[in-house]
Protein backbone atom coordinates (compact mmCIF):
# COMPACT_ATOMS: atom_id res chain seq x y z
CA UNK A 1 0.00 0.00 0.00
CA UNK A 2 1.24 3.43 -0.65
CA UNK A 3 -0.38 6.47 1.11
CA UNK A 4 -0.38 9.66 -0.46
CA UNK A 5 -0.03 13.06 1.55
CA UNK A 6 -2.57 15.31 -0.18
CA UNK A 7 -1.43 19.18 0.14
CA UNK A 8 -4.33 20.33 -2.49
CA UNK A 9 -2.42 19.89 -5.85
CA UNK A 10 -5.11 19.27 -8.54
CA UNK A 11 -2.53 16.41 -9.62
CA UNK A 12 -3.03 14.42 -6.17
CA UNK A 13 -6.17 12.12 -7.32
CA UNK A 14 -3.71 11.46 -10.53
CA UNK A 15 -0.79 10.43 -8.44
CA UNK A 16 -3.26 7.77 -7.01
CA UNK A 17 -4.03 6.66 -10.52
CA UNK A 18 -0.47 6.14 -11.90
CA UNK A 19 -0.15 3.91 -8.71
CA UNK A 20 -3.47 2.00 -9.47
CA UNK A 21 -1.83 1.53 -12.78
CA UNK A 22 0.90 -0.34 -11.30
CA UNK A 23 -1.79 -2.91 -9.66
CA UNK A 24 -0.41 -1.54 -6.34
CA UNK A 25 -3.17 -0.10 -3.32
CA UNK A 26 -3.01 3.63 -2.40
CA UNK A 27 -5.08 5.90 -0.16
CA UNK A 28 -4.99 9.84 -0.95
CA UNK A 29 -4.86 10.72 2.85
CA UNK A 30 -4.88 13.69 4.49
CA UNK A 31 -1.59 15.68 5.02
CA UNK A 32 -2.37 16.12 8.92
CA UNK A 33 -2.59 12.52 9.92
CA UNK A 34 -0.08 11.63 12.57
CA UNK A 35 3.14 9.17 12.19
CA UNK A 36 1.60 6.69 14.65
CA UNK A 37 -1.81 7.62 12.36
CA UNK A 38 0.39 6.00 9.13
CA UNK A 39 2.32 4.04 10.83
CA UNK A 40 -0.94 1.48 11.88
CA UNK A 41 -1.60 1.20 7.96
CA UNK A 42 1.86 -0.26 7.39
CA UNK A 43 2.14 1.37 4.19
CA UNK A 44 5.40 0.30 1.68
CA UNK A 45 5.84 3.94 0.32
CA UNK A 46 4.41 7.68 1.17
CA UNK A 47 4.39 10.37 -1.18
CA UNK A 48 4.05 13.96 -0.61
CA UNK A 49 1.90 15.47 -3.05
CA UNK A 50 2.12 19.25 -4.57
CA UNK A 51 -0.07 21.99 -3.61
CA UNK A 52 -0.83 25.68 -4.22
CA UNK A 53 0.55 27.03 -1.12
CA UNK A 54 3.90 28.24 0.20
CA UNK A 55 5.90 26.59 2.74
CA UNK A 56 7.40 29.72 4.42
CA UNK A 57 4.01 30.72 5.04
CA UNK A 58 2.68 31.23 8.45
CA UNK A 59 -0.40 29.15 7.48
CA UNK A 60 1.10 26.34 4.76
CA UNK A 61 0.04 22.99 5.34
CA UNK A 62 2.57 20.42 6.83
CA UNK A 63 3.21 17.33 8.27
CA UNK A 64 4.12 14.98 11.37
CA UNK A 65 7.79 15.60 11.24
CA UNK A 66 7.99 12.10 12.56
CA UNK A 67 6.67 10.62 9.09
CA UNK A 68 10.32 11.59 8.02
CA UNK A 69 11.85 9.34 10.42
CA UNK A 70 9.90 6.40 10.15
CA UNK A 71 12.52 4.63 7.36
CA UNK A 72 9.78 4.46 4.92
CA UNK A 73 10.07 5.85 1.35
CA UNK A 74 9.48 8.72 0.63
CA UNK A 75 9.09 10.75 -2.96
CA UNK A 76 8.22 14.60 -2.39
CA UNK A 77 6.57 15.64 -5.60
CA UNK A 78 6.73 19.78 -5.64
CA UNK A 79 5.20 21.26 -3.02
CA UNK A 80 6.14 17.84 -1.24
CA UNK A 81 10.09 18.00 -1.77
CA UNK A 82 10.06 21.67 -0.74
CA UNK A 83 8.17 20.78 2.47
CA UNK A 84 11.04 18.28 3.09
CA UNK A 85 13.42 20.07 2.48
CA UNK A 86 11.83 23.21 4.49
CA UNK A 87 11.14 20.77 7.62
CA UNK A 88 14.61 18.80 7.32
CA UNK A 89 16.74 22.26 7.79
CA UNK A 90 17.55 23.26 3.98
CA UNK A 91 15.95 26.66 2.11
CA UNK A 92 13.10 27.20 -0.06
CA UNK A 93 12.51 30.73 -1.70
CA UNK A 94 10.31 32.78 -4.33
CA UNK A 95 12.71 33.34 -7.18
CA UNK A 96 11.03 35.48 -10.00
CA UNK A 97 13.78 34.18 -12.61
CA UNK A 98 13.59 30.38 -11.49
CA UNK A 99 9.81 30.05 -12.06
CA UNK A 100 8.80 27.50 -14.40
CA UNK A 101 5.87 26.38 -16.00
CA UNK A 102 5.22 24.01 -18.69
CA UNK A 103 7.69 22.12 -19.85
CA UNK A 104 11.49 21.57 -18.79
CA UNK A 105 14.40 19.95 -20.40
CA UNK A 106 15.77 17.78 -17.32
CA UNK A 107 19.02 16.11 -16.78
CA UNK A 108 19.36 13.19 -14.74
CA UNK A 109 21.57 10.88 -12.69
CA UNK A 110 21.09 7.83 -14.37
CA UNK A 111 22.81 6.18 -11.55
CA UNK A 112 20.03 7.28 -8.68
CA UNK A 113 17.17 4.54 -8.19
CA UNK A 114 14.78 7.44 -8.99
CA UNK A 115 15.95 7.84 -13.02
CA UNK A 116 17.78 4.44 -13.41
CA UNK A 117 17.14 2.61 -17.02
CA UNK A 118 16.37 6.18 -18.43
CA UNK A 119 17.55 8.49 -20.55
CA UNK A 120 19.63 11.15 -19.07
CA UNK A 121 17.86 14.00 -20.77
CA UNK A 122 14.15 14.04 -20.41
CA UNK A 123 11.04 16.30 -20.94
CA UNK A 124 9.21 17.05 -17.72
CA UNK A 125 5.87 19.37 -16.85
CA UNK A 126 6.75 21.85 -14.35
CA UNK A 127 4.39 24.08 -12.56
CA UNK A 128 5.97 26.36 -9.48
CA UNK A 129 6.95 29.38 -8.36
CA UNK A 130 9.48 28.46 -5.79
CA UNK A 131 12.40 26.34 -5.93
CA UNK A 132 15.03 24.94 -3.36
CA UNK A 133 17.39 27.50 -2.87
CA UNK A 134 19.58 25.12 -0.66
CA UNK A 135 19.45 21.56 0.08
CA UNK A 136 19.89 19.89 3.60
CA UNK A 137 23.28 18.52 4.21
CA UNK A 138 22.37 14.99 3.99
CA UNK A 139 20.75 15.63 0.21
CA UNK A 140 22.20 15.18 -3.43
CA UNK A 141 20.95 16.65 -6.48
CA UNK A 142 20.28 14.03 -8.64
CA UNK A 143 18.11 16.15 -11.64
CA UNK A 144 18.25 19.84 -12.97
CA UNK A 145 17.37 21.90 -15.65
CA UNK A 146 19.20 24.67 -17.30
CA UNK A 147 17.20 27.15 -14.58
CA UNK A 148 17.29 24.90 -11.66
CA UNK A 149 19.85 23.07 -10.00
CA UNK A 150 17.57 20.91 -7.48
CA UNK A 151 15.12 19.41 -9.90
CA UNK A 152 15.60 16.37 -8.12
CA UNK A 153 17.16 15.70 -4.66
CA UNK A 154 17.61 12.37 -2.71
CA UNK A 155 18.94 11.75 1.00
CA UNK A 156 22.62 10.30 1.09
CA UNK A 157 21.63 7.27 3.28
CA UNK A 158 17.79 7.37 3.72
CA UNK A 159 15.18 6.66 1.23
CA UNK A 160 13.96 10.23 0.68
CA UNK A 161 13.21 11.17 -2.78
CA UNK A 162 12.14 14.77 -3.57
CA UNK A 163 11.03 16.08 -7.43
CA UNK A 164 10.43 19.24 -8.75
CA UNK A 165 8.70 18.55 -11.52
CA UNK A 166 5.36 16.59 -11.76
CA UNK A 167 6.04 13.23 -12.85
CA UNK A 168 2.27 11.79 -12.84
CA UNK A 169 1.02 14.28 -16.20
CA UNK A 170 1.60 12.84 -19.43
CA UNK A 171 3.46 15.69 -20.35
CA UNK A 172 6.72 14.26 -18.47
CA UNK A 173 8.87 12.01 -20.36
CA UNK A 174 9.00 8.59 -18.49
CA UNK A 175 6.73 9.85 -16.14
CA UNK A 176 5.38 6.11 -15.38
CA UNK A 177 8.83 4.56 -15.48
CA UNK A 178 9.58 6.88 -12.85
CA UNK A 179 6.83 6.40 -10.49
CA UNK A 180 7.29 2.56 -10.95
CA UNK A 181 10.51 3.47 -10.24
CA UNK A 182 10.10 4.60 -6.76
CA UNK A 183 6.91 1.90 -6.01
CA UNK A 184 8.62 -1.09 -6.96
CA UNK A 185 12.45 -0.47 -7.22
CA UNK A 186 12.39 1.98 -4.00
CA UNK A 187 9.38 0.83 -2.21
CA UNK A 188 9.52 -2.90 -3.18
CA UNK A 189 5.78 -2.72 -3.48
CA UNK A 190 3.24 -6.12 -4.03
CA UNK A 191 1.25 -5.39 -7.57
CA UNK A 192 -1.96 -6.90 -7.19
CA UNK A 193 -4.68 -3.87 -7.15
CA UNK A 194 -7.25 -4.93 -10.39
CA UNK A 195 -10.12 -3.48 -11.70
CA UNK A 196 -12.06 -5.89 -10.73
CA UNK A 197 -10.88 -6.12 -7.45
CA UNK A 198 -12.05 -2.16 -7.14
CA UNK A 199 -15.25 -3.43 -8.54
CA UNK A 200 -16.33 -6.11 -5.79
CA UNK A 201 -15.03 -4.20 -2.85
CA UNK A 202 -17.47 -1.20 -4.05
CA UNK A 203 -20.42 -3.52 -4.60
CA UNK A 204 -19.59 -4.71 -0.84
CA UNK A 205 -19.36 -1.26 0.33
CA UNK A 206 -22.88 -0.13 -1.60
CA UNK A 207 -24.89 -3.41 -0.50
CA UNK A 208 -23.71 -2.40 3.28
CA UNK A 209 -24.71 0.98 3.13
CA UNK A 210 -28.04 0.82 1.02
CA UNK A 211 -29.13 -2.42 2.93
CA UNK A 212 -32.51 -2.93 2.14
CA UNK A 213 -33.75 0.61 1.00
CA UNK A 214 -34.12 1.57 -2.39
CA UNK A 215 -31.72 3.85 -4.65
CA UNK A 216 -32.54 6.62 -7.06
CA UNK A 217 -29.95 7.62 -9.99
CA UNK A 218 -29.36 10.87 -12.06
CA UNK A 219 -28.64 9.43 -14.94
CA UNK A 220 -27.82 11.51 -17.84
CA UNK A 221 -26.84 8.57 -20.63
CA UNK A 222 -23.39 9.40 -20.62
CA UNK A 223 -20.55 7.05 -19.22
CA UNK A 224 -20.23 7.83 -15.45
CA UNK A 225 -23.81 8.03 -14.82
CA UNK A 226 -24.24 4.94 -16.93
CA UNK A 227 -21.64 3.03 -15.21
CA UNK A 228 -22.51 3.71 -11.89
CA UNK A 229 -26.13 2.22 -12.86
CA UNK A 230 -24.48 -1.04 -14.19
CA UNK A 231 -22.64 -1.21 -10.92
CA UNK A 232 -25.32 -0.68 -8.64
CA UNK A 233 -27.65 -2.88 -11.04
CA UNK A 234 -25.09 -5.21 -10.39
CA UNK A 235 -25.13 -4.43 -6.19
CA UNK A 236 -28.85 -4.36 -5.36
CA UNK A 237 -30.79 -4.90 -8.61
CA UNK A 238 -34.27 -3.80 -8.56
CA UNK A 239 -33.51 -1.53 -5.71
CA UNK A 240 -32.11 1.07 -8.43
CA UNK A 241 -34.42 3.10 -10.02
CA UNK A 242 -33.20 5.43 -12.73
CA UNK A 243 -34.39 8.82 -13.54
CA UNK A 244 -33.32 10.39 -16.53
CA UNK A 245 -34.22 14.69 -15.98
CA UNK A 246 -34.04 16.48 -19.69
CA UNK A 247 -33.24 19.83 -18.59
CA UNK A 248 -33.40 20.88 -22.06
CA UNK A 249 -30.41 21.77 -22.90
CA UNK A 250 -29.23 18.39 -24.17
CA UNK A 251 -27.81 17.40 -27.57
CA UNK A 252 -29.76 17.49 -30.53
CA UNK A 253 -32.18 14.54 -30.29
CA UNK A 254 -30.40 13.10 -27.62
CA UNK A 255 -33.30 13.02 -25.11
CA UNK A 256 -34.72 10.50 -26.90
CA UNK A 257 -31.28 8.67 -27.86
CA UNK A 258 -30.86 8.08 -23.84
CA UNK A 259 -34.14 6.53 -22.91
CA UNK A 260 -34.35 4.03 -26.18
CA UNK A 261 -30.06 3.15 -25.76
CA UNK A 262 -30.18 2.48 -21.49
CA UNK A 263 -33.50 0.12 -22.52
CA UNK A 264 -31.80 -1.36 -25.17
CA UNK A 265 -28.39 -2.32 -23.48
CA UNK A 266 -29.01 -1.99 -19.50
CA UNK A 267 -32.75 -3.21 -19.13
CA UNK A 268 -32.78 -0.80 -15.94
CA UNK A 269 -36.34 0.55 -14.44
CA UNK A 270 -35.94 3.98 -15.82
CA UNK A 271 -37.87 7.13 -15.48
CA UNK A 272 -38.10 10.22 -18.18
CA UNK A 273 -38.61 13.26 -16.76
CA UNK A 274 -38.65 16.65 -19.17
CA UNK A 275 -38.23 19.38 -16.87
CA UNK A 276 -37.06 21.71 -19.42
CA UNK A 277 -39.75 24.45 -19.07
CA UNK A 278 -38.89 25.12 -15.29
CA UNK A 279 -35.11 25.07 -15.57
CA UNK A 280 -35.44 27.71 -18.47
CA UNK A 281 -37.84 29.56 -15.96
CA UNK A 282 -34.73 29.23 -13.37
CA UNK A 283 -32.16 30.80 -15.98
CA UNK A 284 -33.40 33.54 -16.87
CA UNK A 285 -31.83 36.44 -16.47
CA UNK A 286 -28.24 34.70 -15.09
CA UNK A 287 -25.43 35.38 -17.09
CA UNK A 288 -22.70 34.52 -14.52
CA UNK A 289 -21.31 30.83 -15.09
CA UNK A 290 -20.95 29.93 -11.91
CA UNK A 291 -24.56 30.90 -10.54
CA UNK A 292 -25.90 29.10 -13.79
CA UNK A 293 -24.15 25.78 -12.23
CA UNK A 294 -25.72 26.34 -9.20
CA UNK A 295 -28.80 26.85 -10.04
CA UNK A 296 -28.65 23.49 -12.39
CA UNK A 297 -27.49 21.85 -9.81
CA UNK A 298 -30.15 22.76 -6.79
CA UNK A 299 -32.96 22.49 -9.73
CA UNK A 300 -31.74 18.91 -10.25
CA UNK A 301 -32.30 17.99 -6.13
CA UNK A 302 -35.16 19.78 -6.46
CA UNK A 303 -36.53 18.09 -9.55
CA UNK A 304 -35.56 14.20 -7.53
CA UNK A 305 -37.24 15.25 -4.72
CA UNK A 306 -39.99 15.90 -6.00
CA UNK A 307 -40.52 13.23 -8.68
CA UNK A 308 -39.09 10.75 -6.12
CA UNK A 309 -41.63 11.23 -3.79
CA UNK A 310 -44.15 10.51 -6.99
CA UNK A 311 -42.38 7.08 -6.97
CA UNK A 312 -42.94 5.82 -3.45
CA UNK A 313 -39.56 8.11 -2.05
CA UNK A 314 -35.72 7.18 -1.97
CA UNK A 315 -33.40 7.63 0.89
CA UNK A 316 -30.33 7.59 -1.22
CA UNK A 317 -29.10 9.57 -4.35
CA UNK A 318 -26.24 7.85 -6.63
CA UNK A 319 -24.44 10.19 -8.62
CA UNK A 320 -21.38 9.70 -11.53
CA UNK A 321 -19.48 11.89 -9.75
CA UNK A 322 -15.56 12.02 -11.21
CA UNK A 323 -12.57 12.84 -9.42
CA UNK A 324 -11.89 16.01 -12.20
CA UNK A 325 -15.52 17.32 -11.03
CA UNK A 326 -14.43 17.00 -7.28
CA UNK A 327 -10.94 18.83 -7.64
CA UNK A 328 -12.44 21.22 -9.97
CA UNK A 329 -15.15 22.45 -7.11
CA UNK A 330 -12.36 21.91 -4.50
CA UNK A 331 -14.36 19.71 -2.50
CA UNK A 332 -13.06 16.30 -2.03
CA UNK A 333 -12.86 14.73 1.46
CA UNK A 334 -11.98 17.89 3.32
CA UNK A 335 -8.71 18.12 2.54
CA UNK A 336 -8.58 19.68 -0.78
CA UNK A 337 -11.90 21.63 0.64
CA UNK A 338 -8.62 23.16 3.20
CA UNK A 339 -5.87 23.01 0.85
CA UNK A 340 -7.11 23.56 -2.83
CA UNK A 341 -8.29 26.79 -5.28
CA UNK A 342 -11.69 26.21 -6.40
CA UNK A 343 -11.74 26.34 -10.52
CA UNK A 344 -15.65 26.09 -11.23
CA UNK A 345 -18.47 24.56 -9.27
CA UNK A 346 -19.51 21.24 -10.98
CA UNK A 347 -23.62 20.57 -10.91
CA UNK A 348 -22.87 17.50 -9.14
CA UNK A 349 -20.55 18.46 -6.52
CA UNK A 350 -20.23 22.02 -5.38
CA UNK A 351 -23.46 22.89 -6.83
CA UNK A 352 -25.80 20.59 -3.94
CA UNK A 353 -27.53 22.29 -1.72
CA UNK A 354 -27.06 21.71 1.95
CA UNK A 355 -29.55 20.49 3.30
CA UNK A 356 -31.30 17.44 1.26
CA UNK A 357 -33.75 14.52 1.69
CA UNK A 358 -30.96 12.19 0.19
CA UNK A 359 -27.64 10.62 1.21
CA UNK A 360 -25.44 10.41 -1.58
CA UNK A 361 -23.86 7.24 -3.41
CA UNK A 362 -20.80 8.13 -5.38
CA UNK A 363 -18.80 4.98 -6.18
CA UNK A 364 -16.64 6.86 -8.92
CA UNK A 365 -16.07 10.26 -7.22
CA UNK A 366 -11.67 8.94 -6.95
CA UNK A 367 -11.89 7.63 -10.26
CA UNK A 368 -10.94 9.43 -13.48
CA UNK A 369 -12.78 8.67 -16.54
CA UNK A 370 -10.86 6.40 -18.67
CA UNK A 371 -10.55 4.34 -15.42
CA UNK A 372 -14.32 4.38 -15.48
CA UNK A 373 -14.33 3.43 -18.54
CA UNK A 374 -12.45 0.40 -18.16
CA UNK A 375 -14.95 -0.03 -14.75
CA UNK A 376 -17.52 -0.17 -17.43
CA UNK A 377 -16.21 -2.55 -19.67
CA UNK A 378 -15.00 -4.82 -16.74
CA UNK A 379 -19.16 -4.39 -16.27
CA UNK A 380 -20.21 -5.87 -19.67
CA UNK A 381 -21.58 -2.28 -20.71
CA UNK A 382 -21.94 -1.95 -24.51
CA UNK A 383 -19.17 -0.20 -26.02
CA UNK A 384 -21.42 2.42 -27.67
CA UNK A 385 -22.33 4.00 -24.22
CA UNK A 386 -18.63 3.57 -23.02
CA UNK A 387 -16.93 5.37 -25.56
CA UNK A 388 -19.09 8.56 -25.86
CA UNK A 389 -17.28 11.81 -25.29
CA UNK A 390 -17.73 13.82 -21.65
CA UNK A 391 -20.56 15.80 -21.45
CA UNK A 392 -21.40 18.13 -18.50
CA UNK A 393 -24.14 17.53 -16.59
CA UNK A 394 -25.80 21.34 -17.08
CA UNK A 395 -24.98 20.53 -20.71
CA UNK A 396 -24.86 23.09 -23.57
CA UNK A 397 -26.42 25.57 -21.13
CA UNK A 398 -23.02 26.16 -19.71
CA UNK A 399 -21.53 26.39 -23.46
CA UNK A 400 -23.62 29.32 -24.36
CA UNK A 401 -21.83 32.12 -22.81
CA UNK A 402 -24.28 35.06 -21.20
CA UNK A 403 -28.11 34.18 -21.20
CA UNK A 404 -29.79 31.18 -21.67
CA UNK A 405 -32.76 31.19 -24.31
CA UNK A 406 -34.31 28.49 -26.04
CA UNK A 407 -33.70 30.16 -29.66
CA UNK A 408 -29.61 29.67 -28.19
CA UNK A 409 -29.90 26.21 -27.39
CA UNK A 410 -31.57 25.60 -30.39
CA UNK A 411 -29.20 27.11 -32.72
CA UNK A 412 -26.02 25.54 -30.47
CA UNK A 413 -27.75 22.13 -30.91
CA UNK A 414 -27.47 22.45 -34.59
CA UNK A 415 -23.83 23.79 -34.48
CA UNK A 416 -22.89 21.04 -31.92
CA UNK A 417 -24.56 18.82 -34.77
CA UNK A 418 -22.43 18.86 -37.25
CA UNK A 419 -19.51 18.88 -35.70
CA UNK A 420 -19.80 15.74 -34.16
CA UNK A 421 -21.23 14.29 -37.46
CA UNK A 422 -18.34 15.24 -39.07
CA UNK A 423 -15.77 14.39 -36.77
CA UNK A 424 -17.48 10.77 -36.57
CA UNK A 425 -17.31 10.90 -40.45
CA UNK A 426 -13.98 11.34 -40.69
CA UNK A 427 -12.77 8.92 -37.88
CA UNK A 428 -11.63 12.06 -35.62
CA UNK A 429 -13.87 11.16 -33.01
CA UNK A 430 -12.65 8.01 -31.69
CA UNK A 431 -9.79 9.68 -31.92
CA UNK A 432 -10.38 12.61 -29.39
CA UNK A 433 -11.23 12.97 -26.13
CA UNK A 434 -13.92 15.90 -26.00
CA UNK A 435 -15.37 18.05 -28.94
CA UNK A 436 -17.63 20.67 -28.01
CA UNK A 437 -19.42 23.79 -29.59
CA UNK A 438 -19.72 26.93 -28.07
CA UNK A 439 -22.14 30.37 -28.77
CA UNK A 440 -19.87 33.24 -27.49
CA UNK A 441 -22.40 36.45 -26.94
CA UNK A 442 -20.14 38.17 -29.87
CA UNK A 443 -21.50 39.36 -33.23
CA UNK A 444 -19.76 39.86 -36.27
CA UNK A 445 -20.11 41.49 -39.73
CA UNK A 446 -20.43 39.08 -42.19
CA UNK A 447 -21.90 38.40 -46.19
CA UNK A 448 -23.70 36.04 -47.73
CA UNK A 449 -25.34 36.61 -51.23
CA UNK A 450 -24.00 39.68 -51.52
CA UNK A 451 -25.80 40.59 -48.00
CA UNK A 452 -24.83 41.95 -44.78
CA UNK A 453 -25.08 39.53 -41.74
CA UNK A 454 -24.98 40.38 -38.29
CA UNK A 455 -24.37 37.08 -36.18
CA UNK A 456 -23.45 35.51 -33.50
CA UNK A 457 -19.60 33.72 -33.47
CA UNK A 458 -19.50 30.12 -32.86
CA UNK A 459 -16.26 28.30 -31.06
CA UNK A 460 -15.05 24.77 -32.19
CA UNK A 461 -13.16 23.33 -29.12
CA UNK A 462 -11.42 19.54 -29.80
CA UNK A 463 -9.01 18.02 -27.47
CA UNK A 464 -6.83 15.26 -26.71
CA UNK A 465 -6.49 14.08 -23.25
CA UNK A 466 -5.66 10.51 -21.37
CA UNK A 467 -7.37 12.04 -18.16
CA UNK A 468 -8.93 15.70 -18.39
CA UNK A 469 -7.02 16.88 -16.06
CA UNK A 470 -4.31 18.22 -18.82
CA UNK A 471 -5.54 18.16 -22.43
CA UNK A 472 -4.08 19.53 -25.73
CA UNK A 473 -5.93 21.19 -28.55
CA UNK A 474 -6.60 18.30 -31.20
CA UNK A 475 -4.47 19.44 -34.85
CA UNK A 476 -7.38 18.07 -36.57
CA UNK A 477 -6.57 18.64 -40.90
CA UNK A 478 -7.53 22.01 -42.26
CA UNK A 479 -9.80 20.24 -45.00
CA UNK A 480 -12.04 19.01 -42.07
CA UNK A 481 -11.82 22.39 -40.29
CA UNK A 482 -13.32 23.62 -43.29
CA UNK A 483 -16.06 21.52 -43.83
CA UNK A 484 -17.11 21.85 -40.62
CA UNK A 485 -16.83 26.08 -40.29
CA UNK A 486 -18.45 25.49 -44.02
CA UNK A 487 -21.58 23.79 -42.95
CA UNK A 488 -22.47 25.61 -39.64
CA UNK A 489 -22.27 29.01 -41.51
CA UNK A 490 -24.29 27.55 -44.61
CA UNK A 491 -27.45 25.86 -42.15
CA UNK A 492 -27.21 27.31 -39.02
CA UNK A 493 -29.25 30.82 -39.57
CA UNK A 494 -27.82 32.94 -36.33
CA UNK A 495 -23.97 32.28 -36.99
CA UNK A 496 -21.68 33.83 -39.75
CA UNK A 497 -18.51 32.94 -37.73
CA UNK A 498 -16.56 29.96 -36.91
CA UNK A 499 -13.19 30.06 -34.85
CA UNK A 500 -11.26 26.73 -33.57
CA UNK A 501 -9.98 27.51 -29.95
CA UNK A 502 -6.03 25.93 -30.19
CA UNK A 503 -5.81 26.35 -25.60
CA UNK A 504 -4.16 23.93 -23.92
CA UNK A 505 -4.88 23.03 -20.56
CA UNK A 506 -3.67 24.30 -18.55
CA UNK A 507 -4.12 27.46 -18.47
CA UNK A 508 -7.32 27.46 -20.02
CA UNK A 509 -10.11 24.48 -18.76
CA UNK A 510 -12.10 22.19 -21.45
CA UNK A 511 -15.04 23.35 -20.93
CA UNK A 512 -15.48 27.31 -21.70
CA UNK A 513 -17.85 27.76 -18.74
Amino acid sequence: MIAILDFGSQYSQLIARRIRECNVYCELLSHDLTAAQISEMNPEGIILSGGPSSVYQDDAPSVDPAILEMGVPILGICYGMQLMVHLMGGKVELENEKREYGTSTLTCDTDSPLFVHLPEELTAWMSHGDSCATLPKEFLPIAETTSLPHAAIMHKTRPLYGVQFHPEVSHTDFGMDIIKNFVFNICEADPKWTMSKYIENEIEEIRTLVGNDNVLLGLSGGVDSTTVAALMHRAIGPQLTCMFIDQGFMRKDEAKQIVTEIAKYLKIKLVHIDASAIFYERLKGISDPEEKRKIIGNEFISTFERESKKLGGFKFLAQGTLYPDVIESAVAGGTQAKTAVTIKTHHNVGGLPEKMNFKLIEPLRFLFKDEVRKLAQELGVHNDLVFRHPFPGPGLAIRILGEITEDKVKTLQLADHILIEELRRSGWYDKSWQALAVLLPVKTVGVMGDMRTYAFTCAIRVVSSDDAMTAIWTRLPYELLDRISTRIVNEVHDINRVVYDITSKPPGTIEWE
